[in-house]
């Protein structure tokens, strides 16, 4: 049985993660905390995020959920102002929560625009702002942008994701060096094709696991877990002179 690595520095630590009730979400809400992390999640995925933080509480972690839209600014700096009530401010901040809805784009519109990028990109400048003054006060934080792989790979039918996601590369740069001084750590970390029920639901069929395989270097499934894991890494003070970088989740797939 593989044995993968715990950090002794993310006990007790103040995490906020979006997106936390399904996918990706999920897996990071979990691991960090297995982790013995204080995790406060944020999801418009009400019953799959109070059952999951119900477990992880009634298994002795400590897991808080408020259902929330972060496209909604200000009821998302409100749920974050709530677990730092609880919990400590944060100083892991995981940006996670994503739509890839397809689309054509010669029928995207300026409100399909807006609405897309605000759900793929502007919450995570949003959150960064809330955390990151309790993040100095501290000495230190990790902040951490989920790219994709979609934008470097040139996936066809979600032209506005992935330009949010090329931005996410961009706002993680800028943000390292805006944040630096206060000792807070900003990454991006760039998933594959991850194997989620919404994507074997929505988008993989049997054709696309063959041309992912190929398309791999590596064989196997990129699984949320592989994410999580790396993000364990970004928040722990193992890597505490890392900043400003983006790693590639993805099997070895896309060329940077």
């Amino acid at each position: 049985m593989t044995e993968f690595a715990s950090y002794p520095s993310l006990r007790e630590r103040a995490v906020v993660i979006s997106g936390g009730a399904t996918g990706i979400g999920e897996a990071l809400v979990r691991h960090f905390a297995a982790q013995g992390a204080k995790v406060g999640f944020v999801d418009i995925a009400e019953e799959a995020g109070v059952a999951l933080a119900n477990e992880l509480t009634a298994a002795g972690q400590v897991a808080r959920f408020t259902p929330c839209n972060v496209t909604d600014i200000e009821a998302y700096q409100a749920a974050i102002a709530g677990f730092a009530e609880d919990h400590g401010d944060a100083l892991v901040l995981v940006n996670n929560a994503a739509h890839d809805q397809r689309h054509d784009w010669s029928e995207v519109t300026s409100d399909y625009w807006d609405a897309a990028m605000a759900v793929n990109l502007k919450h995570f400048f949003f959150a960064a702002q809330a955390v990151a003054p309790g993040m100095a006060k501290a000495g230190g934080g990790s902040i951490i942008n989920f790219g994709s792989i979609s934008w470097m790979i040139m996936t066809p039918s979600i032209p506005i994701y992935e330009t949010a996601k090329a931005a996410v590369h961009g706002l993680t740069r800028s943000m390292a060096r805006e944040l630096g001084q206060s000792g807070i750590r900003v990454n991006s970390l760039v998933p594959g094709a991850v194997i989620t029920q919404r994507q074997l639901d929505l988008w993989i069929t049997p054709e696309s696991l063959v041309a992912i395989a190929e398309s791999q270097a590596l064989p196997g499934r990129v699984m949320p877990a592989d994410c999580a894991r790396m993000a364990l890494f970004l928040a722990a003070d193992d890597s505490a002179m890392i900043s400003g970088q983006h790693f590639l989740v993805d099997g070895g797939w896309a060329n940077t």
